[in-house]
Order: C-alpha cells, then structure tokens, then sequence
C-alpha cells in the first residue's frame, strides 16, 4: 500500500522530468501523452492502496511511511512520509481519476499552441502539488504541497503570458493566496511552539493539552488554518482572485475548479478537524463563511456574460455548501459534494471549453445561442451537467448538496439559519446555471455564432470528446454512493479519520429536500421564462430599477475597496517617497555627479590626440615634475 502511495505521488513529477529533459526532442503531443499517461500512473495506483485499505479492518486503516528524516532540529524531526488513510486515499481517487481526464482532453484543446509542452509539464506539475498535499504525512509536507499548488496555478493562469490581463490575473491569485499562506504558515509556529510536532497524529493528541478548548492559542491556530482555506478555496473575503483566473486556457479552470487548487481548503478543514473543534466559534465561522459565498456567488453568477465566469462563480458557491458542511461537523456530507462537484464541474467546463473551440475562442454568451442544434452532443453534456450541479433528482449534485442541507437541518439554530442560506443558494444556482444553458444552447442562432462556428467530427477532436463523456457518465451515477437516510458510504469510508455529525431524519429531512428540490425547479421555471423565450423583462428591470444590477454586475465593489484599502494607499506612499526622498536625496545628486564626470572625462578625452610626439611630450613634462618633486623634498 505504502509502495502504492508513493507511485501515485511521485509519476506525475517523473513525467515533469521527463517533459522539461526531452524538450524539442518530442513534440507537444507526445508531452502531452507523457504528462496525462504519468497521472494515469497514480490513479491506478491510487485504486491499489484504495483496495488495500478497503481490504483492513477500520481500526487499523492508516499508515505513514516514511522514506528519511529530512528536517531535524533538536525534538522536532520532520521526515519526508506519506499518510496513507480513507481521507487522503479519497482525495488522491479524486486528484488523479478527474485530473487524468482533465489533462486527457488538454491534449486535444492545446493542440498546435507553440508552447504546449511547457503547458502540458505546468499541468503534470499541478497534480503532483497537488497529491504531495493530500499525502503529505505532516504538516510542513501539507504546507509543502499548499505553496506548490499556488506556484502551479500562478503559472497556468498567465500561460499565455504576452496578455496582459492574464498576466495581472496570475499576479492577483499568487498575492491573494499568499495572504492565507500566510496565516497558515503562523499557525503551524504555534503549533509547533506549544507541541513541539508537526506529524497529524501527535499534533491531535496533544493539541487539547497544548492548546486548550477555546482558549486564545486554540483561536489563533484554528484561525490560521481558516485564513489558508478561505483564500485557497477563494470564499469570501479572499475570492477575487478565481474569476480573474479564467484567463488562463480552459482546461487549467476546470483542473483549478474541479480536481486540484479549490478544493484544498476543504480538505485542510476536514484533515486538522480535530483542530477546528478546539475552538468551536472559528469552527462556526467557517460554516458561516460558506453559507455567504453561497448567496453572494450566486447573485454575481446571475449577471455574468463570460461563459467561464458563470461556472467560475458557481464554484465559489459550490464551495460554500462544502465549508458550511465541514464548519458543521458533516465532514462526510462535505467530502462527498466534494467528489460529486469534481465530476459535474469539470464536465461543465470542459462542455464549456468544446463550444469556446468551436467558436473560435469566443467566450461572451451574448455572441452565442442556437448551439444546441449545431452542437447536440456537447448541449447534452452541458445540460447534464447543469442538471447535477442545479441538484435535480437523479444527478449526482441532487444527492450530495441534499445531504449537506440535511446535516445543517440537524445542527440546531446556527444549522437552520445557514440551511436558509443553502436553500436560497439551491434557487440561484438553478436559475443562473439554466440561464447559461439557455442563452448559450437555445434559439435563435447570432449572427456571430453563424459566421464563426467551425464543425469538426464528434464537435471536436477524439481526445476532448471521450473524457466529457466520461464525466457525464459520472455526474449521472456519482451520486448513488450515498443516499440520505438510506446508505452512508462516504460517511462509512471516512469514519475512522472524521466521524460526522447525523443528518435529519422523517419528516424534517423529507421537508429540506423537497423544499431544496422545489426551489431548485422554480429556479429552471423562471429561467425557461427570462431567457429560454427570450423575454424583455431583464432589460426591462435593469433599465428601470439599473440599482439592482449594479451591486452583483460590480461584484459587491470588493474589488474596489481592496484597492482603496491597500493598493491605492500603497501607490501614494510610493509616490511620496518617490519625490521627496528618492529623488531629491539618490537621484538627483547621482545625476549631478553623473554630469560631472562625463564632463570631465570628455574633457580628458581631447587629451588623447592619438599622436605618438604628444605622448612623448607629456613623459617628459611628466616625468620633469617628479624629478622635481624629488628634489623639494630631499
């Protein structure tokens, strides 16, 4: 199993090597073949150390191997180990299953760009970040793991780098998560002050000694983690950074979105659990964070024009119902939408990336409409899809998004209050995922989609339409893993690691799905009736009431008091030092100094006639003034 592990974490960085040392020597798709073969490695044996584990008894279903010490200072020894259990072998399934199909169709959809191997290497890089996070057996190997991540999606994000605002945008999420790095990276000082460890197990169980229950140590720590989770997962107030990220090329967002970077911060919030239930108010406000997003992500998805951004947002609400679960304690229920999530997301943004290929790199939906008939196996994945993730019955988004609100039903005042939240969460997303598929799949054809749509068998090249397939397949079937109030096997599965709390039975839980599920199809009704008839009441509203639209269509101005609270006060200090102290004390003196001696080595230059009886001349007079000299002073 160990032996497993350690295939699984290190091929995707075997195929890096292998990509950056062949260079010119392949071509981009065989680096491509190379970068999603090596993640096809670690999947298989990820279902490797799956059976094996699956084969012990529950007692006995975690192991950490570790290959040398690599870090000893005094009792603090912190080895290079993998932590093999049900958490971390779930999300290595996930990572590799979804990534191989990711990076699958990369193959396909970067086809002929000049740099695709340098993308198809960034891309096998990012896996690899990526499962060193969830093996990783301590948590410097987590925090490892957590920077490399964000290193990876620095450089997916501006690949196409001679664009500006792909560049600004890799810029904006490298500075964004490095403010949560930031606060995890304290946290595990004082950590490792008051436990003197870093491994999982020995920080647990010393942690409730160490630290205390509600105490300001205890506080701090939990908040530490929940800063790192909040920026990597992109929840409110560290978001702005993931719809910016949808400059880079489409595959990169369905990675970050889907298999990789996003879905960090629930794990970290589900892996040092035991942590957060130390202090249960920063446990809470995890929950509360996430029952927000959920709201304000979708208010903003309502008004988007980019396709990508649309999905992009509906991410960030996604992710809230994941955070809601984890600050409750339904860590299975959260995990399970988790896994859910990743096969219906990145079928959206792959669908998505097959109608941005036809149309020849357009992403405004307003360009597009009448695609369904010239797409019609691409609309019926999107329209999947969308089904799951709008959590209608039998998709796999139905299930999972019912267990997360069934859990909050059970968790007493603060569970019903953020069950609000979700419910209304249920009706936006509904509304503007069918918005999308409307406006995007349904009648009439633009003139800009007529002229510029380009037809290829199977509507795309073989190695984009096979994985979409396969993740169609799965947003369908995925959520019969588990089924409130019926089986538990992601509960079940990750008992041993996290034990969650129990859902709302009888009538409350029948009571929260089908109020979820009636929302949610209210939600499809109006769509049908704003967009798929092609309705004049959105502009209506909009000219009348233009108040409405402008807080969501401004993204609630975060961006704009960021800028006001940090970047604008720093430009004015800059400014400032710039002309009255770098200026007058540095350069304007370096200049007159500068001036000078051009003027004098210009002067010393018309010495240098070039004539050798000149030369001869200053010897001489030369060496006359040192004769006497030499007298005076004898």
């Amino acid at each position: 199993m160990d032996v497993a592990a350690w295939i699984a974490l290190f091929s995707p960085a075997v195929g890096v090597a292998a990509i950056t040392l062949l260079g010119h020597r392949i071509t981009g798709a065989q680096a491509g073949i190379l970068a999603s073969g090596s993640v096809l490695v670690s999947f298989v044996a990820s279902v490797v150390a799956f059976v094996t584990l699956a084969g012990r008894a529950e007692e006995d279903r975690s192991e950490v191997s570790t290959l040398w010490t690599w870090l000893s200072a005094g009792d603090l020894e912190v080895g290079l180990e993998v932590l093999v259990d049900p958490l971390s072998v779930f999300m290595m399934l996930v990572v590799s299953g979804v990534g191989f199909l990711i990076l699958t169709y990369a193959t396909g959809y970067m086809r002929g760009d000049a740099e695709e191997r340098r993308y198809h290497a960034y891309k096998a890089l990012f896996v690899f970040s990526m499962l060193l996070l969830v093996e990783g057996g301590n948590l410097l190997l987590l925090l490892a793991g957590w920077g490399m991540v964000g290193l990876s999606s620095y450089l997916l994000i501006n690949f196409w780098h001679e664009r500006p605002a792909a560049v600004a945008a890799g810029k904006k999420a490298f500075v964004m998560n490095a403010i949560g790095d930031a606060t995890f990276v304290l946290a595990l000082f004082v950590i490792v002050a008051q436990t003197g460890v870093l491994g999982f197990a020995p920080v647990f169980e010393r942690a409730p000694e160490a630290l205390g229950e509600s105490t300001t140590l205890s506080v701090l720590v939990a908040l530490g983690l929940l800063g790192g989770a909040v920026a990597k997962s992109a929840q409110i107030p560290l978001h702005t950074w993931l719809p910016d990220a949808m400059e880079g090329p489409t595959p990169v967002s369905a990675l970050i979105h889907a298999a990789t970077m996003v879905t960090a911060g629930v794990y970290l919030i589900a892996r040092t659990a035991p942590l957060f239930e130390l202090a249960p108010a920063i446990h809470d406000l995890a929950a509360i964070l996430g029952g927000v997003t959920i709201v304000f992500a979708g208010l903003i998805a309502l008004v988007q024009t980019d396709i990508k951004r649309v999905i992009a947002y509906s991410t960030m609400s996604q992710i809230g119902y994941m955070f809601l679960a984890a600050g409750l304690g339904a860590y299975g229920a959260g995990m399970f939408h988790l896994m859910t999530h990743a096969f219906f997301k990145a079928l959206l943004f792959l669908a998505a990336g097959v109608v941005i290929h036809a149309l020849a790199g357009e992403q405004d939906i307003r360009r597009m409409g009448g695609l369904g008939r010239e797409l019609p196996w691409t609309t019926r994945f999107f329209v999947i899809g969308a089904l799951a993730l709008a959590a209608i019955p039998p998709f796999a988004g139905f299930f999972s998004k019912d267990a997360i609100l069934a859990s909050a039903a059970n968790a007493g005042a603060l569970g019903w209050i953020l069950w609000t939240l979700g419910a209304i969460g249920a009706f936006l997303t509904a509304l503007y995922t069918f918005r999308l598929v409307f406006v995007v799949f349904g009648p009439p054809i633009t003139d800009f989609a007529r002229d510029h749509l380009h037809r290829e068998r199977f509507e795309g090249p073989l190695a984009m339409i096979w994985p979409v397939t396969v993740l169609a397949l799965l947003s369908v079937v995925g959520g019969f893993l588990q089924v409130p109030g019926l089986w538990h096997l992601v509960d079940d599965w990750l008992h041993p690691v996290v034990e969650s709390i129990e859902e709302a039975h009888g009538w409350v839980a029948w009571f929260s799905a089908l109020v979820a599920l009636g929302l949610a199809l209210a939600g499809i009704a109006l769509a049908w009736l704003l967009w798929g008839k092609r309705s004049d009441v959105p502009d209506r509203v909009r000219a009348g009431a233009p108040w409405l639209a402008a807080a969501p269509e401004r993204k609630f101005w975060f961006d704009e008091a960021y800028d006001g609270l940090f970047a604008w006060p720093v430009r004015m200090v800059a400014s400032g030092l710039g002309r009255f102290v770098e200026r007058p004390l540095f350069l304007e003196p370096l200049g007159d100094l500068g001036t000078g001696m051009r003027g004098l080595s210009g002067r010393l230059g018309a010495v240098q006639t070039g004539g050798v009886r000149t030369y001869v001349l200053m010897l001489a007079l030369g060496l006359a003034v040192l004769t006497v000299v030499f007298l005076a002073v004898s």
